[in-house]
């Protein structure tokens, strides 16, 4: 399984996936699933993968064939994110189109985020079929994968005037959210903070199995929840009782 998570606010974009790839309990391999392409101060995109490994790495390796091979279309000539996002639609369909066996198809999903000079920065997902979404005020993240572990901590946080140093640590806790919620999600992660109009991918991070990082973030996080719980000022079970009995009194005597 995979887990990749995309945020968008007004100071920049952050990226992290996991880089586990499982095809069965004795089939675990590593695979990173973030991939840089730009040109420094023209543009910069990240793209993320989740789905059928040789479907992604298929799609991955033309997007490098046409940007060496200077294609017609290509990544370096793109006029916006919405239209590499198209152009990345159409080079996963195809492929998947490729690999049909008895009538299955082997999905792949991405995320691309990025800026062109001159535009905003954007990030879109892309479905399997081609079509895409991107982000909004009240929703400024994506995710591909097992997302529903790690959801409730970005639904809770995230804010577009959010700051991208508290952006990133929300993507690395709900990566951890993830991890431990799913076996199939795990290390080493990756992860990239992108400051808007810096036209500039700049420190990749990667976090092995064996991080002090990974190991001192699982373990506050794990820590201020149980504190949370202990200190907050929560009603008892026992107010429900007495609730849900005064509003059954109350129904009745209607």
């Amino acid at each position: 399984m995979t887990y990749c998570v995309a945020v968008s606010v007004n100071a920049g974009m952050v990226f992290c996936s996991d880089s586990l790839t499982n095809a069965g309990i004795d089939q675990v391999s590593t695979y990173s699933k973030m991939f840089r392409f730009g040109i420094d101060g023209d543009r910069q995109f990240v793209i993320l993968t989740a789905g059928n490994l040789a479907t992604c790495q298929a799609t991955i390796a033309r997007i490098k064939g046409d940007i060496k091979q200077n294609a017609s279309n290509n990544l370096f000539n793109m006029e916006s994110i919405e239209t590499a996002a198209d152009y990345l639609g159409d080079l996963s369909r195809e492929q998947q189109e490729k690999r049909v066996i008895e009538g299955k198809k082997f999905e792949a999903s991405f995320i691309i985020g990025g800026q062109i000079a001159g535009n905003k920065h954007e990030i879109i997902m892309v479905y399997p079929e081609g079509n895409h979404i991107t982000t909004s005020d009240d929703t400024p993240y994506l995710q591909i994968g097992e997302s529903k572990y790690g959801k409730p901590i970005l639904d809770r946080i995230l804010t577009p005037e959010l700051n991208l140093d508290t952006s990133a640590m929300c993507a690395l806790v709900s990566m951890d959210s993830t991890m431990r919620s799913n076996l199939s999600v795990g290390p080493p992660v990756e992860a990239l903070i992108y400051q808007t109009d810096s036209l500039i991918l700049a420190n990749p991070h990667r976090f092995d199995s064996d991080s002090d990082f990974l190991r001192d973030l699982k373990h506050d996080w794990d820590q201020r929840l149980k504190d949370a719980f202990k200190h907050m000022s929560l009603p008892p079970l026992s107010w429900a009782t007495n609730w849900d009995r005064s509003n059954r009194g109350r129904s009745g005597a209607s």
